[in-house]
């Protein structure tokens, strides 16, 4: 008899902000399958099994959690942030289309988590108040030329732009190329958020005109929000907000 997969988000950080739902489901599981430090932020009961791997096996880890189904287990896959953005629902997708015969009778769930450019917005004001994009900077799994591609044209709409994974030790040169096409586009005071490891005790947030930015500002615990040209800052006694109004000036974009 089958079983089930369940794809959960952890959330950015802090276990209050898993959702009752997701809490619920942890504590339904014969097994929990993830990155390790996914992993190490369950506390599940005794007679779960714990399956830790590491980066860049994603598409193993959702075939593993498809295997364990197929004899009848509850296996949860766990992603932190929300496993729909960037993480490990669409891997999970990927290897069911693989091989759907087989995976016919099996029973996924994708359960929603707080994603990193959420919580950095909530943090420091309102900044995607108005129309946003997400845009992940890793070239892993897809050309420079699309991502490139697509801030140019994020650029051109005049979105606010998340930038997720935005610079890592083995590829330091795509956030520095992001930041040339950036800084070529758009006035010096245009404000950009950084923030890093969100809702935890080695929590960051800044707030920096698009002039002062440089490349060793973020690193792949960092969530990067570029400001539209409508972003603004608001400093209230010693706080300083960042928000998007809802409206938009009427007049076009060049």
């Amino acid at each position: 008899m089958s079983g089930r997969v369940i794809v959960v988000g952890l959330g950015p950080g802090d276990p209050n902000q898993i959702t009752p739902q997701v809490a619920h489901a942890i504590n339904q599981a014969t097994d929990v399958i993830g990155y390790f430090p996914y992993v190490a932020r369950i506390n599940p009961k005794k007679s779960v099994k714990l399956h830790p791997s590491g980066n860049r096996v994603e598409i193993e880890r959702a075939e593993h959690a498809l295997a364990l189904a197929h004899e009848g287990s509850k296996v949860l896959i766990v992603s932190s942030g929300d496993p729909g953005i960037f993480a490990m629902a669409a891997a999970l997708f990927e290897a069911l289309e693989k091989n759907l015969s087989r995976w016919q009778n099996i029973d996924i769930e994708i359960l929603p988590g707080i994603t990193a450019m959420i919580a950095a917005a909530a943090r420091v004001g309102a900044p995607l108040g108005h129309d946003f994009c997400a845009i992940n900077l890793s070239d892993n799994l897809k050309p420079w030329s699309i991502i490139d591609k697509r801030i140019r044209m994020a650029l051109a709409a005049d979105f606010v732009i998340a930038f997720y994974n935005p610079r890592s030790k083995s590829r330091p040169k795509g956030f520095e190329k992001t930041l040339t096409l950036l800084q070529s586009h758009c006035e010096p005071e245009r404000p950009v958020i950084f923030a890093r490891a969100l809702s935890t005790n080695k929590e960051k947030l800044q707030i920096v005109p698009i002039r002062k930015v440089t490349a060793e500002m973020a690193d792949m615990r960092t969530v990067v929000i570029f400001g539209s040209s409508q972003t603004r800052i608001v400093k209230q006694n010693e706080r300083e907000w960042a928000y998007t109004p809802r409206f938009y000036p009427d007049k076009d974009i060049h």
